[in-house]
Formats: structure tokens, sequence, C-alpha cells
């Protein structure tokens, strides 16, 4: 008997926004109408006679929210209308002279006038539910993207289990052996977005946890992807997206960077490292060479990272919660035990060490090196190199070494104004300029 029912297509879920929805009213903002008169008068003082769309983009409130302060301030004969158009929207306000008073008080107690803040709850809502949508990545996703890495099936596997239960990670090893690169490589593998703030309020203080060079926009592929999401309803535009953030500290890591930073200038605080890593990747580099114990920065942030979540103090004592959501990932050239006790190093997830490459790998990584930096490759000058220079100095297969002696090869050629190319004797040039003789020095 034949199917005569129609066949309906799969329906394919579009991806919901991860922006909060736009607040309809003050109420929905969270905020207490104060803050907001504040920076809207903050906001004409410094900009004088303001077009309501102008007042939007700077304070990232939408003009629904704004109109409704905006008729308060009038109402208190704080701001006034100066000029209004044909639209709703076309209206230009500025401050009555008891307004601007007012206003220059409020500058002088706090100079932020920035985007309107987001309340801590409402942060921490969203950081938990972005926690646990990082996308998984299996095996074979995992090999390809560390292709280039040319790590041992062990040590991918090892990489692979810390990603998936998003424990602390820490990469051990010789120095050059390529952990500061692998780790930021981690870092990258998680390819969706996350939604941030720019700015957080605690009691009557701003926190600004926007960093630009922390927080990069998503890629065009990542945009046109989420664009069908984004376009179905109005967003909360105190909130931007950006690719899960990368934070990587190394040896200038301090205790006093991980507490709260006040910047007089701007009349806010400034977020820590911990706190902008939220949902994406936490890397510090050169482990042990900070001026703080190694001991003591894993004690500092390893119980709040357990615990998901983290407090800090305002300049007045006040403390409160902050989410602490983050693959921690620690990279260093020292013996795991020379920086931490047994204890110590129970509570670190995966201890993973990344040694010298493989022959094979090593010889692949360096033809590869060649392609990318344009130099004329032969493999006779690279069985010179591994079996005469790196055999007979006992100098390691570390991944750094590639990169680093193709770029003095290309050093020494364009001095004397040639093309590069591997030979024996620029090999040698750049071997000698790399590794100080012990026999000179004596």
């Amino acid at each position: 008997m034949l199917d005569l029912e129609p066949q309906l297509a799969p329906v394919i879920a579009e991806p919901e926004s991860p922006l909060p929805p736009q607040p309809r009213s003050l109420r929905d903002t969270g905020l207490e109408q104060q803050l907001v008169v504040e920076l809207i008068a903050k906001a004409l003082y410094v900009g004088g006679k303001t077009h309501l769309p102008v007042l939007t983009t700077k304070l990232r409130l939408s003009i629904n929210v704004l109109r409704e302060v905006l008729d308060f301030m009038v109402a208190e004969q704080v701001a006034e209308v100066s000029w209004r158009g044909d639209s709703d929207i076309d209206v230009q306000y500025q401050l009555t002279s008891s307004g601007k008073l007012r206003a220059a008080a409020w500058l002088e107690r706090s100079p932020y006038c920035g985007p309107a803040p987001v309340t801590l709850d409402a942060w921490r809502s969203v950081v938990e539910r972005q926690s646990d949508q990082v996308p998984a990545m299996h095996a074979e996703e995992l090999s390809a993207e560390l292709a280039d890495n040319f790590l041992p099936p062990t040590v991918q596997d090892q990489l692979g289990a810390a990603l998936y239960a998003r424990r602390s990670i820490l990469l051990y090893g010789l120095p050059g052996s390529g952990k500061s690169t692998l780790a930021r490589k981690l870092g990258t593998l998680q390819q969706d977005v996350v939604a941030l703030p720019y700015a957080l309020v605690v009691g009557q203080d701003i926190i600004q946890l926007h960093d630009p060079a922390v927080h990069l926009p998503p890629t065009a592929r990542q945009q046109q992807q989420l664009r069908p999401a984004l376009e179905r309803r109005s967003n909360d535009i105190r909130w931007t997206l950006c690719q899960r953030p990368i934070v990587a500290l190394g040896a200038e890591l301090s205790a006093e960077m991980l507490d709260l930073q006040f910047d007089a200038s701007s009349g806010c605080y400034q977020a820590p490292p911990q706190m902008k890593a939220n949902n994406g990747v936490f890397i510090i580099d050169d482990l042990g060479q900070q001026r703080m114990p190694a001991t003591a920065l894993l004690n500092r942030l390893s119980g709040p990272l357990g615990q998901g979540r983290d407090l800090l103090a305002l300049q007045g004592g006040q403390k409160f919660v902050v989410p602490f959501r983050a693959q921690l990932v620690l990279a260093t050239s020292f013996a795991p035990q020379a920086l931490f006790d047994a204890s110590a190093l129970r509570r670190l997830g995966y201890k993973i060490e990344v040694g010298a490459l493989a022959d094979a790998a090593y010889r692949q990584l360096f033809r590869q090196q060649c392609r990318a930096a344009s130099v004329v490759f032969d493999d006779a000058a690279l069985r010179y190199l591994v079996e005469e220079l790196h055999a007979g100095s006992g100098q390691p297969l570390l991944a750094s070494y590639p990169r680093e002696i193709l770029g003095r090869v290309i050093d020494f050629a364009g001095y004397a104004g040639e093309p590069p190319r591997l030979t024996i004797a620029a090999l040698d040039q750049a071997w000698t300029s790399m590794f100080a003789s012990c026999e000179s020095a004596a």
C-alpha cells in the first residue's frame, strides 16, 4: 500500500539570541532610578544639547527607558526639551541651570558616564547558563585542531579529557617545547560566542567588565550564523557579543592584580583578569616566575574555581560574590614537584608534560615552517641539522627551534642581499648565533 501522507521536511531549529531581551521599562533594567538620572545628567553636562538617539548610543539604554527617566528629570526641573522635531525620537534635551549644578557635583563624585551597567544577579545568571553551553569537542575534532602541534596521541588524549571535564591543566616541560603556544591554542578551540555586559553595578559602584583587548568581536562567520536570531527580537544593548575570552598573564602577575582596581580618572573599578576570563580560558604562563609563590597563586585560584565563584571587595570593604567559570591553564618550565607539594598537586586537574618532538614530527614541522617562511628547502640540510647539530650537541628537538632557526637564516640572507635558502652553511650560521659556546666562554 502506498504511503500518501505528505512528507514534512525536518525542522532545523535556529539558534536563540545569546543576548538578553531589551528592557521595556526602567524596572526591567534592574537599576535604581537615581543611577540612571545621574548617568543621563552627566552625559548632557559633557555633551550639551543631545539628541535622544545619541543618548541611546552613549548610555546603551533603549529609547523607552531613557524617555521614562527623562520625563521624570523634566518634571523635577533637572532637564528640559531644547528642541523637538516631527517624530517621537527627533528630540533634543539639555540640562537646566539647577541640573547643571547637580551634574557637576555628580561628576565630581564619580566621573563615570559610560554605558549603563547591568546588575550582578543578571550577569551571574547569564554566565552560569553560558558555562553549561560550552561545546563538547571529541577526539577526531581535537586531533584535527592540534595537527600543527605534532603532539603524541597520549598528550592529545590527556588534553581532550581535561577539556571535556573542564578541569584545570598544568602544562610543563623544557623551555621552547611549545607550552605557551599550546595553551593559547586550547583557548581558540571554543568556536562559539558569549554575551557580556559592558559594566556591572554593585551598590553605588560601577565595575567596567568589557575589555576590547580580551573580549574580541565575533568573527564574520559567527555574525552570519547569529544574524537570524538577533533580528527576531530587540536585545538589551547594555550587553555585547564576543568570542569566548582568552586571558593570558605571565611573570608580570601579582597578587594585587587579582583584586578589583579602582581607576580614579574613570570613576569606576576595573575587573580583575579572572573575572574577565569567565566563560573562556584563563592562562597563567611562566608559572614560578611571578612575584607571588606558585602555591599561593594556586591557593588563590583553585578554591574559587572549584566552587565556581570568587569573592571580591570594594575600597570601603564591602565584599560580594562574582562567578568564576573558566578553564584554568598553567604553563611552566619547572618540574611540578619543584613548585608544589603533593597536596597542591592533587588540586590540579591534569598534569601534562609537553616534551621534545619525535624525529619525524620535528622534520615535518621544519618543512612546514620552510613553506610558510618561503625558504628554499633542502632535505640534505635538514638531515645535517637533525643528525649532526642536534645529535652532536644534545639539544632536544623542541617545537620552537624550527621557527627560530629559519628566522636567523632569513636574517643572514637579508643582510647578504640574497634569497633565503636552507643550506648547511646557513644552518651553521644560525646555530652558532643561537647557542652560546661554553668553550669560548672559558
